[in-house]
This record gives structure tokens, sequence and C-alpha cells, in this order.
């Protein structure tokens, strides 16, 4: 079955200020989304991307460090050069220092020119988060905080509770809540908004989707690459408030809350809000982190700063009371996979069980949600051998590909996301009260492990040895990666 994906909804002019645009995830994020937006004739001509540069720069400059993360966009299209050379001309450079405002009467002049009530002003702040209060500052005292000005963060935001609380009070000096939109691009893929569908839009999984049915949940998020050129980054915030702070929680979120009223952005949010504050506080025994063999050698010091992290997250509510959710992330893995295993209680009778051709094994029903790569989904059942001999088992699949379902490229979901900001849509942006509740159930474990030194493992593996799962009586179910 081939379904066509495209959509060719045409957003309205907007400006797309990108401050730090010639940094790394400008380039080899936003700006080829953008690219890919252009593509497939949903950004208007009339708009306008307005890169802000620390160090002077001009166009073909810039275009050139731009090209090669553009080149698989380029080379999917039949009229390369006009494509290139048209969104090319979308683009406008302006050296800006956020910190001493330099330059803000230029960026301010250029604004303005086209400045009107309907055109979205969209500031993306691809900097630091010790940026963030100056970039605001910046922002108001260019008189750019217009009525539809959006400002879009990443995470993360701040390195504590305290410190996102800072923020965001920064942010309201310049932006009400409606403005602000706190990006997690895990929230754009499409497999997770498929978690929402495959949940809400179908009677067949909400029914079982319980403490009743639900034996427990596994998350995994792995890597197979370290660090990297992110490491003084890294070791300042490791795989907790890297990753567990923001991706794997709102997964979490997602798999847990319960259906809002609507599907509306705040409705959303008020429900993984729940899910957040009702998180059991950790114990010591459930969480377990790990650094990779040659971490230290590539930072140059020693450092506790973990890369892996694995824990049991217990949700206090009547529909998940008694499930554990497992949940890992670590860099330098076996394989590249994000992953979420929903596995199923076993069957309370087997009526099999005295025919001598049926074995004593058990393959218990699970759903499989593929968020990278390969995206897609997968239901293991119990079937029936075919062939004669009898009632013989084995665990097949009823397996839902999204690169065969859907034969055209799957958007990215910073696309999608960009799309959201240019309509207004917040449903899958953070709100700040879903971030300093994130925090709130951080902050202790962070505390916990500081003294504790992470359990060293060796690169291409499945992190250390498991201790926490054997525990209650499960094994991690490893993904079967790229």
């Amino acid at each position: 079955m081939n379904i066509q994906t495209s959509n060719n909804s045409l957003l309205v002019p907007s400006d797309f200020i990108i401050i730090g645009g010639g940094g790394d995830l400008s380039l080899r994020k936003i700006m080829p989304a953008l690219f890919w937006i252009f593509l497939d004739n949903q950004i208007n001509k009339e708009s306008r991307i307005i890169i802000c540069l620390r160090q002077k720069s001009n166009l073909e400059e810039f275009s050139s460090k731009l090209l090669p993360y553009c080149k698989q966009a380029i080379e999917n299209q039949t009229i390369k050069k006009k494509n290139w050379s048209e969104f090319k001309s979308l683009i406008q450079i302006v050296v800006l220092d956020v910190v001493t405002g330099e330059g803000s009467n230029n960026l301010s002049l250029l604004v303005n020119n086209k400045h009107n009530l309907k055109r979205p002003c969209i500031f993306y702040l691809a900097i630091a988060s010790s940026l963030i209060g100056h970039a605001c500052n910046m922002i108001k005292k260019a008189n750019l905080n217009f009525p539809q000005s959006r400002l879009v963060i990443e995470k993360p935001i701040g390195h504590n509770k305290s410190s996102a609380i800072t923020i965001n009070k920064k942010l309201y000096d310049i932006f009400e809540e409606h403005q602000i939109y706190r990006i997690d691009h895990y929230l754009g893929k499409e497999t997770v908004q498929n978690l929402m569908a495959l949940r809400f839009a179908n009677t067949f999984f909400e029914n079982q989707w319980d403490n009743k049915n639900i034996d427990n949940v596994q998350i995994t998020v792995a890597e197979t690459i370290g660090v990297e050129d992110r490491i003084i980054y890294y070791n300042e915030y490791g795989a907790i408030k890297d990753m567990l702070q923001n991706h794997l929680l709102q997964l979490i979120c997602l798999v847990a809350m319960e259906p809002p009223s609507y599907f509306d952005a705040d409705q959303v949010r008020n429900e993984k809000l729940r899910v957040l504050k009702a998180l059991k506080p950790l114990k010591e025994t459930e969480i377990q982190i790990g650094q990779y063999q040659g971490y230290d050698s590539e930072l140059g010091k020693s450092s506790n700063t973990e890369t892996f992290v694995s824990l049991k997250v217990c949700i206090e509510n009547w529909r998940w009371a008694g499930v554990p959710f497992y949940i890992r992330t670590g860099k330098k893995m076996i394989s590249r996979a994000s992953e979420i295993i929903i596995t199923f209680k076993k069957k309370p009778h087997d009526i099999f069980s005295k025919l001598k051709e049926s074995k004593d094994e058990d393959f218990p029903n699970r759903l499989i949600i593929r968020v990278q790569p390969k995206e897609g989904l997968k239901l293991q059942l119990t079937s029936k051998a075919p062939g004669p001999g009898g009632m013989r088992f084995f665990p097949s699949e009823l397996n839902l590909s999204f690169g065969d379902s859907f034969p055209d490229r799957l958007p990215d979901a910073y696309e999608r996301l960009l799309m959201d900001v240019v309509m207004g849509n917040q449903t899958l942006f953070m709100r700040s009260d879903e971030v300093l509740a994130a925090w709130d159930y951080i902050d202790p474990i962070v505390t916990m492990v500081k003294n504790n030194p992470p359990e060293l493992y060796v690169p291409g593996t499945a992190g250390p040895k498991d201790n926490i799962l054997l525990h209650n009586g499960h094994v991690w179910i490893d993904p079967k990666g790229d």
C-alpha cells in the first residue's frame, strides 16, 4: 500500500532569524530543514532567512559552508542549480554580537523593512543557554518583540531547576508563554507522533494500555558514536542532563499520558505534566551509570561524567501502578537505535500445555515502536508454525515499516517543528512548567550519583552489565540497530 505524504500547504511569508546561524546546529539541522521545506513548495518566496553571525562574512562564504549539509536534498531534485540559487536568494547575512548588541541596529532595520502584523518573525536561538538572556535583551532593545514574534530555544534549558527558572524569567521579560517554543526534536519524529495516533485513534491499543495488561516498558536510545566535538559541553552535562532530562522523559510522557479531551497544545501538555508529577523518586538501587573506555583520553583528564545511564522509573497513578519503565541511553553502544518496547503480560492459562509437540516456551506479545532508524511499528504475536506436526508455535510479527508504506522521503523532525512554529502550533513544544517538573525529578538523581564513579564499559557493547532489570525478573531487549 503506497500512501502519498506530500503536503503542498504554503506557509505565510515569514522571517526566520537564526541567531548563531554559523554554528553546528544551524548548518547541520536548521538550514537543511528549511531547504527541504522550500523544495516542498511550503516556504513562500517572499519569506526571508536572516543569518546572524559573530564574524563578518558574505552569502557565498556562508552558502559554501552550508552546501555539504544540503547535498542530499539537491541530489534528489531534477532542477538542482535553480532550486539552490532560489533558496540562496532568501538568505541575508547580518553581523551581530548578542552580548554587546553590536549589529542590532542593522538587524532592526532589515526586519522592520518588511514588518507587518501578519508576518511571523521567528527568532531561533541556536546558541548556548548562557547567551539566551543577552539575546532576549538585544531583541527588546532593537524593538523586535512584535506581537507576532516567536522565540525558539533548544534544550537543555538550564543545567538544573534553579537555572531553568532564571532562563524562563529572562524569556518572560520579553515574550509571553504563547510566543515561546521550547524545542525537543524527538517530539517531531514521525514515529513519536504516531505513538499518539496509535493510542488515541484506535480503540484496540488504548483498551490494553494499563497495568492489567502491560508487564513492563523499555525505552532505549543508543548511539554508536562517542561525544566527539561536543566533549566540553558533554562533560558538563553528561547523559542524565543531556538525554534523560528531555528526550527520554518526553517519551515516557507520551507512552504514559492520559487521553486529552482534545488534541490541543495545552490539553496535551497538561497530561504530560501530570505524568512528570507522578514520577516516583528514584532509589540508588534503581539507577546505573557507566562511561565508555577511552572517554578520559578524549577529554584529556579524569572525569566521572556518565556516558551511559539506565534506570527503573515508576509512575504513581492508577493506570501504571506496578509497571516498571526501564530507561537507558548511552554513547558508543553496539548499535544506533531508539526504540520503545511494550511487553504485555502472559496469558492467564495455557490451553496447549499438555500437547507433546508444544514446547515449554512463552513468546509474550510485544509492541515495538521504532523511533530511528528504519521508523515503524511491529506487533509480535505467537503463531502456529505452518505444516503438519501439531500445534508448534513461533513468534511472528505484524510489521508497519514507514519506509515501505511511505515511498517518499519522511520529513525530518526539524522540518515539521519549524512549520509548526510558523503556524503557531505549540503541541509538540514544551511548556515552562513541564521543564521545571522534569528538573524536579532529575536534580535529586544528579545529586545521588554525583560522587559515584561510573562503571567502565567497552565501546561497541550494550553498556555495563545490567544490575537493575535482573533484580526485577526482566532482561534488556536489545534493538537490532541499523
